[in-house]
């Protein structure tokens, strides 16, 4: 079966279609940035409107910023950003925002996507928790 998988994920449509099915159908969020200063926003699956009442057309360049707030650990944060200056994964959990201001838990790992050694994009993982 892996010699399958190692074969469709070698041509580039077959490994492009699989990608897209697993990001659509996901019971995650998924949420992809380019890999500038800004990290904009180039893909956000039908998952982040459920978690955060965004439309993933309308935040097509906007900065995942956006679903920050006044009760975001500005220590996570940070984490964050040193996590993506070095080229690392990043895990953890944080107040965010939905689109109409309400809070929620966030859970979610951040990995670079990359060709060769270079940073081409972060893709975001993400799903909402509770508090315990």
């Amino acid at each position: 079966m892996a010699g399958s998988l190692t074969q469709l994920m070698k041509g580039a449509d077959g490994g492009l279609a699989l990608l897209q099915v697993l990001a659509e159908n996901s019971f995650d969020s998924v949420l992809i940035t380019d890999a500038s200063a800004g990290n904009k926003i180039i893909y956000a699956n039908k998952a982040f409107k459920k978690l955060t009442g965004h439309d993933p057309a309308s935040v097509i360049g906007s900065s995942p910023r956006m679903l920050q707030g006044p009760g975001t650990d500005a220590k996570v944060i940070a984490r964050l950003s040193s996590a993506m200056k070095t080229g690392s994964k990043f895990e953890g959990k944080a107040i965010n925002y939905k689109k109409d201001g309400t809070p929620f838990i966030m859970y979610w790992r951040v990995l670079p996507i990359k060709t060769g050694k270079k940073i081409i994009a972060w893709v975001a993982i993400q799903r909402e928790g509770s508090v315990i």
